[in-house]
């Protein structure tokens, strides 16, 4: 695991495309449990280097009820994005993340992960490649039929301050999805 950690983090695939430069994040260990896979790291974390460094991961870590110490213990969760490295600013927000990184490291990552129960599917690109056809129309309903993906997946939008209209809409996303999310999180902790 840590050799193939090794080549993620000195990946430079895309690096004609990465306004800053390559700086594959990830974090994962043998034993990781969960898997959060998300989209790309933003600037802030691209500076720090640590996955979900930022207001979007602090409030992942509400949803999931998970103290920061929990949160970064490979052991428990794998932090694995669709793309390892910043994207780069589009008209409204950061750019998707590059295609590349996702078939190219994803397998190698999980395959040596025999003690994983249960990915965590963070926004359309993620739900979009892990559930495919599986998926609903949209997102809302992705997420509204969580349970239809389970025991492996669990889909949920960005966590991002961007969203709070959209968890404005839809108040029981927190009073039923997160309350379930935490109930499983806890019992595969």
């Amino acid at each position: 695991m840590q050799k193939l950690l090794s080549e993620i983090r000195s990946c430079q695939v895309c690096s004609e495309h990465l306004p800053l430069g390559p700086r594959p994040i990830v974090k994962a260990h043998q034993n990781s449990k969960i898997v959060i896979i998300g989209q790309a790291p933003g600037t802030k974390v691209h500076e720090t280097g640590v996955p979900w460094d930022d207001p979007s991961g602090r409030q992942l870590r509400k949803w999931l009820d998970v103290t920061d110490e929990e949160f970064y213990d490979e052991t428990k969760f794998a932090l694995v994005p669709m793309g390892f490295c910043y994207p780069g600013k589009g008209k409204s927000g950061d750019l998707p993340p590059r295609s590349e990184c996702a078939p190219l490291w994803h397998k190698s990552l999980f395959d040596q992960m025999p003690n994983l129960q249960l990915i965590i599917v963070i926004g359309i690109y993620a739900q979009s490649n892990y559930l495919k056809d599986k998926k609903e129309k949209n997102l809302t309903e992705t997420v509204r039929t969580y349970h239809n993906y389970l025991p492996t997946h669990f889909p949920l939008p960005h966590p991002s301050p961007r969203n709070r209209f959209w968890l404005k809409k839809n108040p029981w996303f927190e009073t039923e999805v997160v309350l379930e999310l935490r109930d499983l999180v806890s019992k595969i902790l």
